[in-house]
């Protein structure tokens, strides 16, 4: 028959997708504002180096203009550059004054640029103009009063924006193109990293696959310190199941070697047709009973120590447990003292458990005083309860084996004894254990509870 696929299990998506989005849009951000402010910077410093070189233009041209005795203004050295010489070059300047002729460049020809007088710019003033219709221009203009003559010239200097564009779109291809292979190269990269980064998860995988198919128990391969914990946590789940596993095959166990004596005698018994059979079936069926209580007992604990972080108030279960005893035994007295605040990791249900026990105990086999004393002794990962009761005791050389299942000193009272064997298996099982002493004030039994505290 074949396997049964596995249940698909819910998930939040993939890891390498997330780091990839995480990682494209930052490049994209990055790249988009970088590439935004070196364009700008890049075309800020193209364009005022076109203004600089009209600048110096403008510049010589002030310097060589003079003002004739006819009053018109004139250059007293011609300009260096032979564009201004080719009609339509592209290049251009002016002066124009108040009641006085244009005195344009030749490479003007019949063209005039446009001068606005209603205002004076007393510095040179950059701007683009679209005052001829085949060409944009970029236009420097400034007003100066030349020597000798009270006219206010305005000096212009014009040249083709054509260029200055050509090379802002030259540098913007090369921008563009550069930060293109540059995003790619770094989206290639975080590729690479995801890719690089996540191998350990990975590791891990094929690890826990290994376990699957070769029957290995722990995951032993090296990796990085980010995934220790999770592999230190999945070894310990690893051991914690597979103590679960071994106590319930010991259990099991057990149980069946318990049963198999009752068995074997109700079997004989049966068989023989012995005359006391029922009371036989009776006997051993009490036996038998009491080995199942003892061992669901076990099984009950082992499962919810299982379900998580367990955590219960001694004060508060001692004075249930109290409270029911009570009833039981009005005669005997009852006293609780020590720390009301303890916590311990153990389930409630448990806790109650044992100290029903230890408490029912005390009050049936002691004179009638019964004292629990909570934190007795101080301890950091311990909390020490003490049930001490004013009865006979236990010898010494008894208290060893009156933990056995079964095992009863004071067999004129109703009971299984399974008490005790009860109290020491399921507070092992939460780390903690139990041991037996003489009270030095009740002068009886003292039984020391040790269970593991909870800090908080």
């Amino acid at each position: 028959m074949a396997s049964e696929a596995p249940a698909s299990i819910p998930h939040t998506g993939s890891l390498a997708r997330r780091m990839m989005l995480i990682a494209t849009g930052w490049i994209l951000v990055l790249l988009l504002g970088g590439g935004i402010a070196l364009d700008q910077t890049l075309t800020g410093l193209i364009t005022r180096n076109f203004d600089s070189q009209l600048s110096y233009l403008l510049n010589g041209m002030i310097a060589s203009a003079e003002v004739g005795s006819d009053g018109e203004v004139f250059f007293n050295r011609a300009l260096g550059d032979q564009r201004l010489l080719e009609p339509n070059s592209g290049l251009y300047w002016q002066i124009r004054g108040a009641g006085h002729d244009d005195f344009p460049s030749r490479s003007l020809w019949d063209r005039t640029l446009e001068v606005h007088p209603d205002h004076l710019d007393k510095d040179a003033h950059s701007y683009d103009s679209n005052q001829f219709p085949t060409e944009t221009l970029r236009v420097i203009e400034r007003s100066v009063t030349l020597p000798g003559s009270p006219t206010v010239w305005w000096f212009t200097v014009a040249e083709r924006k054509s260029d200055l564009d050509e090379q802002t779109s030259r540098v913007r291809r090369i921008l563009y193109r550069s930060f293109a292979v540059l995003g790619l190269g770094l989206l290639v990269m975080a590729a690479l990293q995801t890719w690089y980064g996540l191998g350990p998860l990975r590791g891990v995988r094929r690890a826990i696959q290994r376990m699957r198919t070769t029957g290995a128990n722990r995951v032993t391969e090296p990796l990085p310190i980010e995934v220790q914990p999770l592999v230190q946590e999945l070894n310990l789940l690893l051991a914690h199941t597979e103590r679960q596993a071994e106590e319930a095959r010991t259990h099991a166990g057990n149980l069946a070697h318990a049963l198999k004596t009752p068995l074997t005698v109700v079997m004989n018994a049966a068989t023989a047709h012995a005359p006391d059979l029922p009371e036989t079936v009776i006997r051993e069926a009490a036996v038998m009973r009491r080995q199942v209580d003892h061992h669901l007992a076990r099984a009950r604990a082992v499962g919810r120590r299982a379900v998580g972080q367990a955590r219960a108030n001694v004060s508060e279960s001692v004075e249930a447990v109290l409270r029911a005893v009570t009833r039981l035994y009005e005669n005997t007295r009852f006293d609780l003292d020590g720390n009301r605040g303890a916590l311990v990791a153990i389930e409630k249900q448990d806790l109650d458990e044992i100290l029903g026990n230890l408490i029912e105990n005390a009050a049936k086999y002691g004179g009638g005083s019964v004292f629990v004393t909570i934190d007795a002794v101080l301890r950091s990962g311990l909390c020490e309860v003490w049930v001490e009761d004013d009865g006979a005791g236990i010898p010494e050389e008894e208290r060893t084996r009156i933990f056995d299942r079964g095992a009863r000193l004071d067999t004129g009272k109703p009971g299984t004894g399974l008490g005790l064997a009860i109290v020491r298996d399921v507070a092992e099982i939460y780390g903690g254990n139990v041991e037996l002493g003489e009270s030095e004030d009740l002068g009886g039994l003292l039984v020391k509870l040790k269970l593991p505290r909870v800090i908080i």
